[in-house]
């Protein structure tokens, strides 16, 4: 009861907070006040009469829970409340630190398996293997437990021991290793390295209070140890992070004194603009940044602001779109609010956001804002670039992502974890493999792969057969299908499932997620990237333009070589 009191008090302080808030922009002091009051009182009272006379238990933690979500989520998804019991995990998306073991896990057919151990954790180090099934945490069955409740038995404070006990395909008895937990670490640079004779490459996966020294020391080992004359910055599915952080990378590559962005929001006090601050690495060093859909935040100050500045060419997909600002504030009893305070503009004068959750549709969605409605910016150089979604890249390329790939075979195999599957038999049968820079799938790797599938009696849906079957109804339901069944039988014929023809058909994309999945047992996360480099379309277009100095400065300049053009 003492808990749930405690509890209720937390939930009524966030309710006041809030509730000043979204009074504040509608009503004056007197009648903001009057609404605040009345509107605590009614919560307070229905609770009580809810906790007194409701015929079964309420949990209290749950449902108030439940009743902070719902008014937060009516405001955006980015502020949130964050109980006591979460601040760890919190932590380790800003800081990339926690106490562990220092492996992914997944959950599949109610059981739980290690994915990917990390290279020089206490999991590798012990032995634990991507396929391994966790059967045990210090003795204690795993079976019926969620991944996140396993992930919470395998994290503790650093130098405490975990006792885990695994079953492994290839092996009778189960396994049982006892592992030091330590202060896990993870990289917001895992690689950087050259992919072309002088072109270097920087994957960052996310802004923690580190990305911006591991940037730093990233790029000035590329010039310093391998004279690069071009650098990728890969941000790809990168959700973002630090401010700060973004800001000084852009810093390394503009000079001292320059504007990155501006925040405004409701207290004008807290608005504030960021200039890079420090003598910048290198300014003149040609420079590429690769984004996605996935692209966001933090990710897009830095290729917007580069843009902006005529600093970077940006290749890929139009980013996310999320140009808010969140900060933290604290609350009883160690629970902390995430809360959106501003939005950001970058130095053309341009807000990214891409949704206006003040403005929702009857129904409560919320939509993009649409193109049409978009204002044009200038950079520096007086290239047009738009407002009102995201960054769209100076290039655009195709989206090949196996997500986009429904249709695919290869979409239905990774969802069924049968690539997964097949690399822990793989690496089972060979002891070692070919460098990453050497590795190749072969012809009977290719063929046994196949025959693999097919002992699992893998099935997947067809989207020819899917619109088939719909086209079907259709003219059964207009009547024309008697006067076609001739046809519609031939065309069934020719479009059953034909596995064989399928596997083959989409063997390119089969042999490139298969590698990464069997090149990630022997080289981990490293060389997954660089296994990943080899077939990607966005960094082969940067090396192109990087290495065409002509086409590179055409592209960050084109109103000077329009005025070239003119005086000729």
């Amino acid at each position: 009861m003492k808990k749930a009191h405690l509890f209720y008090k937390t939930t009524i302080s966030i309710v006041i907070a809030f509730l000043i808030i979204m009074a504040a922009s509608s009503a004056g002091p007197d009648k903001r006040n009057f609404e605040i009051s009345k509107n605590l009182e009614i919560f307070n009272a229905l609770y009580k009469e809810l906790n007194m006379f409701y015929v079964d238990t309420i949990n209290s933690e749950k449902t108030i829970s439940r009743g902070i979500n719902s008014m937060l989520s009516s405001l955006d998804p980015y502020t949130n409340y964050i109980p006591e019991s979460e601040q760890e995990d919190f932590r380790f998306i800003t800081t990339g630190e926690y106490g562990g073991i220092g492996s992914l896990i997944v959950t599949r057919d109610s059981a739980t398996y290690i994915s990917e151990p990390y290279e020089g954790m206490p999991a590798q180090l012990a032995g634990l293997k991507a396929g391994d099934k966790l059967i045990k945490i210090d003795g204690k069955s795993l079976e019926g437990l969620s991944s996140s409740q396993v992930s919470e038995r395998l994290k503790g404070v650093a130098n405490t021991v975990v006792k885990v006990t695994v079953e492994r395909p290839g092996t009778k008895e189960p396994i049982t290793k006892e592992i030091v937990r330590k202060k896990i670490v993870m990289n917001a640079v895992p690689y950087h390295g050259v992919v072309s004779d002088s072109i270097g490459y920087i994957y960052l996966t996310s802004f923690t209070d580190k990305a911006a020294s591991e940037v730093k020391s990233a790029l000035l080992d590329l010039k310093k140890n391998h004279n690069i004359k071009g650098l990728i910055l890969d941000l790809r599915g990168n959700g973002g992070g630090i401010l700060d952080e973004a800001v000084q990378i852009v810093n390394y590559f503009v000079p001292k004194g320059k504007e990155v962005l501006s925040t405004r929001g409701k207290i004008k006090q807290w608005d504030r603009t960021y200039k890079t601050t420090q003598e910048p690495i290198d300014t003149t060093i040609p420079l590429a940044v690769l984004v996605n859909s996935g692209s966001a935040s933090a990710s897009e100050i830095v290729a917007g602001a580069l843009q902006d500045l005529d600093r970077a060419v940006i290749i890929g997909e139009r980013t996310y779109g999320k140009g808010l600002v969140q900060s933290t504030r604290s609350l009883p009893y160690n629970g902390t609010l995430k809360v959106t305070t501003a939005k950001y503009y970058i130095p053309s004068g341009r807000l990214i956001q891409a949704i206006d959750y003040s403005h929702r549709n009857p129904d409560g969605s919320v939509g993009r804002i649409p193109d049409s409605l978009t204002t044009a910016f200038k950079t520096a150089n007086g290239r047009i670039v738009r407002d009102g979604g995201g960054i769209n890249p100076d290039i655009k390329t195709r989206n090949d992502s196996i997500e986009n790939k429904k249709g695919n075979i290869a979409f239905y195999l990774l969802n069924d974890m049968l690539f997964f599957d097949f690399a822990t038999d793989y690496a089972l049968k060979h002891p070692s493999i070919a460098p990453v820079k050497d590795f190749k799938l072969t012809d009977q790797d290719f063929e046994d792969f196949k025959v693999f599938v097919k002992s699992k009696n893998f099935t997947y849906d067809k989207q020819s057969e899917k619109i088939l079957k719909n086209l079907k109804e259709v003219a059964k339901f207009e009547g024309y299908l008697d006067d076609a069944t001739e046809e519609f039988n031939a065309l069934e014929k020719k479009l059953n499932h034909n596995l064989d023809k399928d596997l083959n058909i989409s063997r390119s994309d089969i042999e490139e997620l298969l590698s990464l999945e069997i090149v990630k047992r022997y080289y981990y996360q490293k060389g997954e990237i660089i296994q990943s480099l080899k077939t990607d379309d966005d960094s082969k277009k940067a090396i192109e333009i990087l290495s065409n100095q002509t086409k590179y400065k055409n592209i960050l300049n084109p109103v000077a070589k329009e005025t070239i053009s003119k005086k000729k």
